[in-house]
């Protein structure tokens, strides 16, 4: 959760932020805050903290657009999501999203392994302002991503994903005729 991301704030709602705060975020450093969860906060005090989290959001920070769904029911297409990814992502990211002139990789196996797919929609969606990663709207001049280029787009970066991440790097085998490692 970019708690410090305006855009963030503009598109999750309530529910979104409360379940967060009260079950955590499974395979992530947040843990769950809710009693009813494991946490240490009666639901009263989630309700308060999430309350104050709101209240940080900025009304104005959409410009009246109307930004895309924060989450998605139905799965995006990795074929059309390589069309977005160069249409929209490429030009800092580089050709195969392995990093360029302007921003690092998003195809590496142990990032992917961090983040879910949810996780993939919101960075899209409000982008990462500390890094200046734009949101939606940033990508290409006056031609905002639509829901549907956001779910390939993830889709798309969820095909990355490595069956074993941090293990990039095959396990030397010994060379018999030579006594040594190849």
């Amino acid at each position: 959760m970019a708690l410090g991301n305006p855009v963030f704030l503009a598109i999750a709602d309530h529910s979104v932020i409360r379940r967060t705060v009260a079950s955590g975020v499974p395979g992530t450093s947040m843990p769950a805050f809710a009693q009813s969860a494991g946490g240490m906060l009666t639901d009263k005090q989630v309700d308060a903290l999430v309350n104050g989290i709101r209240s940080w959001a900025k009304s104005d920070v959409l410009n009246s657009a109307t930004p895309p769904p924060y989450s998605s029911r139905t799965p995006g297409d990795p074929q059309r999501g390589a069309e977005a990814y160069r249409t929209y992502c490429s030009s800092c990211h580089g050709v195969d999203g392995r990093g360029g002139n302007k921003a690092s990789s998003i195809v590496d196996g142990a990032y992917l392994a961090l983040v879910s797919d949810q996780e993939l929609r919101t960075i899209v969606i409000a982008g990462r302002p500390e890094l200046g990663a734009p949101d939606w709207r940033g990508h290409v001049e006056g031609r905002p991503m639509s829901g549907e280029e956001i779910s390939d787009v993830v889709a798309w970066l969820s095909a990355h994903r490595t069956q074993f991440p941090g293990q990039p790097y095959p396990v030397p085998s010994r060379d018999r005729g030579k006594g040594g490692l190849r």
